[in-house]
């Protein structure tokens, strides 16, 4: 059953419950929720339970400053609705209360039975970004409270280390979008760091381990806060002879990292997915990412969850990640094919957009799609082509007019998340999917590809600052009409839309 806000008008005594010692995005989610309620004219409680209320200097502003009405509890007459957010009901983490009914509104991962109905989007970055997208689907605008926008933009912020580890475009979406008090985040901040999280920072930095052949640095520091790993990384970064790092700090519950980039060659999100592969999830941008390994994980794959343990195999993987990454630039020289098969285009439905149906000629945009964002100028010519997976990539039209054929059908997207144009310039987001109409790939003069037997970075024509991945299973694919266009095809992908002569 899916979970809307307007599912909640149904009841009068709602209390609203975050986790215990909550953060950020705890306060900022329970915020949003009795905003929403009390437009409703529902007056509910905000709760946390737990041994000791919030002490955090960042935490007590943020609660003064943006005036949270939020109540630490210690017991509870049972109510008719309990609504958990930015946790999970009956986890170690929240004080369990009875209550009649309950609700939980999350992202992280799910662990137990859920109740129904709930909403849980554990690929979000926060549940910040959770809250805002429902109250978007409400036709609620975050904007007309600034001191809301603020306490969701700043509870994403301080979940994904300063905007470093955002894993879905609706996180990039509540960044961009959120009209926030500058004042209040620059408070908040300044207020962030205690003089022992500082001494941690410092002793932390004592001990890096240095790998000159890769340029890699890799930290581990006492547990703390997400801010102070991202403190630690930025200063890594700016070593000389560094230009990727991982720093690390040893939980209960599993190893918390952030990543920092400081090359074109390595995406940081890529390499914090990598170092989380089969253990947990990672995630980022660029330059700044973050993840989480959890233990349970860990130790199935054979690793003592001790400090020397995990420093080795988080130095194992990076230099493995580094020494079976091929780079290639597409556009410099024809390609050499005669280890290549030829292929055809099956005549798959996919949809296309002509980009100036989108935005003016010569307007910059950046297209927002699951995949990532991709910068691109409006030009008369330019298409956009919605794959078989939703999967967005640019065409020209001359390609398009050799790839495609026009239907009459009605286009119906395939993929999760609806993509976005967002003008560089005004900031103006534009739905790309109202612009959308349907084709059907032909198969033209094809391709020459090969399948990989390794992790390749492929740096396309249309992009000479951020390159497409490549991993095992995947296929390096050529233009037959030109050679020198080279790019990569998802395993799954390839194989639901070509065929070998």
């Amino acid at each position: 059953m899916k979970f809307h806000l307007k599912d909640l008008i149904n009841y009068r005594d709602i209390v609203v419950q975050c986790h215990d010692n909550p953060d950020a995005d705890a306060l900022a989610s329970g915020f949003a929720l009795v905003w929403y309620l009390k437009k409703q004219d529902i007056d509910a409680r905000f709760v946390y339970g737990g041994e000791a209320e919030v002490k955090k200097a960042n935490l007590l502003k943020m609660i003064d400053d943006l005036q949270i009405t939020v109540e630490h509890i210690t017991e509870l007459a049972e109510p008719e609705l309990l609504v958990t957010v930015d946790c999970q009901y009956g986890e170690s983490n929240v004080t369990k209360f009875d209550a009649e009914n309950v609700i939980v509104i999350d992202h992280h991962r799910v662990s137990g039975e859920l109740p129904n109905p709930s909403d849980v989007r554990s690929n979000y970055g926060s549940c910040s970004t959770v809250l805002y997208e429902l109250l978007t689907a409400e036709g609620l605008d975050i904007n007309e409270n600034k001191r809301l926008a603020t306490a969701l933009y700043y509870g994403l912020m301080t979940d994904t280390d300063n905007f470093s580890s955002i894993f879905h475009p609706a996180d990039r979406d509540l960044r961009d979008m959120a009209k926030y008090d500058e004042s209040n985040i620059s408070g908040f901040r300044s207020s962030n760091l205690s003089k022992e999280e500082l001494g941690i920072a410092g002793r932390a930095l004592q001990n890096a381990i240095y790998n000159d052949t890769y340029r890699y640095g890799v930290i581990e520091t006492d547990p703390c806060d997400s801010n102070i790993l991202g403190l630690v990384s930025d200063m890594l970064l700016e070593v000389d002879g560094v230009d990727t790092c991982v720093v690390y700090d040893l939980l209960d519950a599993g190893v918390k990292i952030s990543v920092r980039s400081g090359t074109i060659t390595t995406k940081a999100s890529e390499l914090a997915k990598y170092l989380a592969e089969d253990m947990g999830g990672g995630g980022g941008h660029l330059t700044k990412a973050g993840g989480f390994l959890k233990k349970d994980l860990i130790e199935k794959k054979g690793v003592a969850y001790t400090s020397e343990a995990i420093r080795k195999m988080l130095c194992d993987r990076m230099e493995k990640y580094h020494s079976e990454s091929e780079i290639v630039y597409a556009g410099q020289k024809e390609e050499d094919i005669s280890q290549y098969q030829h292929y055809t285009k099956m005549e798959v439905s996919v949809g296309y957009v002509k980009v100036t149906d989108l935005a003016a000629a010569g307007t910059e945009i950046m297209i927002r799609t699951l995949e990532g964002d991709v910068d691109v100028t409006v030009e008369d010519d330019l298409y956009i082509i919605l794959g078989v997976d939703g999967e967005i990539y640019p065409c020209r039209e001359k390609k398009f007019a050799s790839s495609y054929r026009i239907s009459d059908e009605p286009y119906v997207y395939p993929g999760e998340y609806p993509p976005v144009v967002v003008d560089n310039i005004g900031g103006e987001r534009i739905p790309v999917l109202p612009q959308a109409h349907s084709c059907v790939a032909i198969g033209g003069t094809g391709i020459y590809a090969r399948q990989l037997d390794h992790r390749m970075k492929v740096f396309t024509t249309w992009d000479r600052e951020k390159y497409y991945l490549g991993v095992e299973g995947d296929f390096l694919a050529v233009r037959a009409d030109d050679l020198t266009d080279i790019y990569i095809i998802a395993k799954s992908i390839f194989e639901r839309t070509y065929k070998p002569d």
